[in-house]
């Protein structure tokens, strides 16, 4: 990758134009294709509408309700209940549910979680996470050509006399490449907890019972079970954070540890519901 770096940057503005335009091909690319790239990641199974039948009927009854197209529907066999959704717009969207979901949940609280779901992809939640995150990129990606831009012109200029490029320019460059990658993740988290939370709210407009979603997040509290395809790159799709559970962390946790976190803590999210 450096030696591709140095390549480009010993090609002038050519080669700067040309990692621009890979990096938003790259962009573009993952954003198109994210329902496929989500559901192979947590090796997700198109669901049989005939063994899934309550499933079919509670999706269609909520898109109904709420004038959303049907969404694909997949399967993950895994004994943890858990769901997410994903797509880059209502019309080319996928729900994922767990096995453990159908198993573990009455059709009420079944019912809550889809249009907690159902309520992601209304708000365009894919959307607004990945421009999230492409923005910081952005930066990273600027401050990184610019830097490289100061080195190499900066050498090119010694072998003529001149001094250089400006060192504390080249500091603050290099400070917004280091900080870059952990501010875009911090930001994913952030967003993704907003929109977790917004999704509960929406969920209850659409179903307009607040007691199955609500009795829904208890069970998911109260379950220890771990997504055994688990992966910390779509966690923040998830109804509940599909990582490993600690059942001895102190509910008194700084604010500075809620930083990367990529769902409210559930106590959270069924407080406010009791709210409504």
């Amino acid at each position: 990758m450096c030696a591709v770096f140095v390549w480009l940057f010993r090609a002038g503005w050519v080669g700067i134009v040309i990692a621009i335009v890979v990096a938003i091909l790259l962009a573009v690319g993952s954003y198109w294709n994210s329902d496929k790239i989500a559901l192979a990641v947590n090796r997700a199974k198109p669901a049989d509408p005939e063994v899934y039948a309550r499933l079919y009927n509670l999706v269609e009854g909520l898109c109904i309700s709420s004038g959303l197209p049907m969404p694909r529907l997949y399967v993950i066999e895994d004994p943890a209940p858990n769901a997410f959704a994903t797509g880059r717009n209502p019309k080319h969207a996928a729900i994922a549910v767990t096995t453990g979901l159908l198993e573990k949940m009455n059709r009420i609280e079944l019912e809550g979680v889809l249009a907690h779901e159902l309520s992601h992809i209304k708000n365009y939640d894919i959307l607004v996470s990945t421009l999230a995150v492409v923005m910081v990129g952005a930066i990273a990606l600027l401050s990184e050509l610019g830097l490289r831009f100061m080195i190499f012109g900066g050498a090119r200029g010694g072998r003529r006399g001149d001094s250089g490029g400006n060192p504390i320019i080249a500091i603050v460059a290099l400070v917004f490449i280091i900080l870059a990658p952990i501010a875009a993740t911090l930001m994913q988290y952030a967003v993704s907890r907003r929109r977790e939370a917004l999704a509960d709210i929406s969920a209850i407009e659409m179903t307009r019972y607040p007691p199955g979603l609500i009795a829904a997040l208890e069970k998911l509290q109260e379950d220890r079970t771990v997504v055994r395809e688990n992966n910390r790159a779509t966690a923040h799709l998830w109804i509940e954070e599909p990582m490993e559970h600690y059942a001895g962390e102190s509910p008194r946790r700084s604010r500075f540890s809620h930083l990367f976190d990529t769902h409210p803590p559930i106590e959270e999210r069924i407080a406010a519901l009791r709210e409504l």
